[in-house]
């Protein structure tokens, strides 16, 4: 809560790399409402687009990661899940689903917050409370060695902490103290420094982010995944991070590279947004969109069947299509004949 006090004391000095960002974010808004009203099955292939990206880069983030093959089935089905990691990766995408439905009407609230980490976490035995111990955030190094590289809030002070922080917020909105994009930014590094839960509070922060936009009028992270975003850019993000909460318990910390850092990440999802919603211009264009999209996140070499899973609603035969006239244009290669054959990225 001590970026949003920090704000209530004194209007803040914006810098100018920041209102850079408030600029073009404020034009992009004005376009929200002209994409939005693009064809209903287009809009519904990027939501879907954006689930499976975000259920899957926010649990990667922490380390969690399932097989490849079931990413559709476990987004768009109700299989029997295998492991734990499959859980967590199901729950975040029930509470996904919460926040995208809900919109604005889902208040961020301590009861929604605490539902949110309930639901992404699973049936593991804290899920959806406050921690008991105090947890510090330290950092691993690959040869062993770690270090404390922020001290949280103290268990006993938690829930004084996030009653706190959820009132200035509710007083920001009201009172304006500043844009209102840049108060989401200090919600979320709040959050984050407070570190109510003893884990998942990475995952959680992405949820509460993303329902706090919509009660800004911004929706852009129901077609573009943030997650995803954050995940690419997954350095900067530690990095801010860290140099936002030095001093954050004295309330002396500047928060400017962390909201920046948001700041950036929103813009990034606002072009990604337009130019998806402007190329897929037809129920045929946005299959190709969605295969192209599937290919290029493809790190090795790749199966049909690991393509027909990552695009549900998209047939087989047109899968193979496609491959076959990307091999044409010598944007892929086979590396062998069958159903079970492999493909691979050319780099052209």
């Amino acid at each position: 809560m001590m970026t949003l006090r920090q704000f209530a004391a004194e209007p803040a000095t914006i810098p100018t790399r920041t209102v850079w960002y408030l600029a073009e974010l404020g034009e992009a808004r004005g376009k929200q409402e002209l994409f939005t009203c693009q064809s209903p099955q287009k809009l519904k292939a990027l939501r879907e687009h954006a689930i499976i990206e975000s259920a899957i880069s926010s649990n990667r983030i922490e380390g969690v990661e399932v097989d490849k093959a079931r990413i559709g089935t476990l987004m768009f089905g109700k299989p029997a899940l295998r492991d734990r990691d499959e859980e967590e990766v199901r729950g975040y995408r029930d509470a996904l689903k919460l926040v995208h439905e809900r919109g604005a009407k889902l208040p961020v609230s301590e009861a929604t917050i605490k539902r949110l980490h309930k639901l992404c976490r699973g049936e593991i035995w804290d899920a959806g409370r406050y921690k008991e111990k105090n947890v510090d955030i330290v950092e691993t190094h690959p040869d062993g060695r770690s270090r404390v590289r922020f001290k949280s809030v103290p268990a006993r002070a938690t829930p004084k902490a996030m009653t706190e922080m959820l009132e200035l917020w509710e007083r920001g909105l009201i009172e304006k103290w500043m844009p209102s994009l840049a108060h989401v930014a200090a919600l979320n590094l709040d959050f984050l420094c407070i570190h109510p839960f003893r884990d998942g509070n990475g995952r959680a922060s992405r949820l509460l982010l993303l329902q706090s936009l919509y009660h800004c009028g911004f929706e852009v992270g129901r077609y573009i995944s943030i997650e995803r975003l954050i995940e690419e850019n997954k350095e900067r993000y530690y990095e801010t991070l860290e140099q936002s909460s030095h001093r954050w318990h004295d309330g002396k910390h500047d928060p400017w590279p962390y909201l920046n850092y948001l700041l950036h990440i929103f813009t990034l999802a606002c072009k990604e947004f337009e130019r998806r919603a402007g190329e897929t211009g037809s129920p045929r264009g946005e299959k190709t969109e969605m295969v192209m999209s599937a290919i290029e996140r493809q790190v090795l070499a790749f199966r049909v069947a690991d393509i027909q899973k990552e695009c549900p609603g998209v047939g087989l035969d047109w899968i193979r299509q496609l491959l076959a006239r990307l091999q044409k244009e010598k944007k892929i290669k086979s590396l062998g004949t069958g159903r079970g054959a492999k493909w691979e990225k050319t780099g052209n």
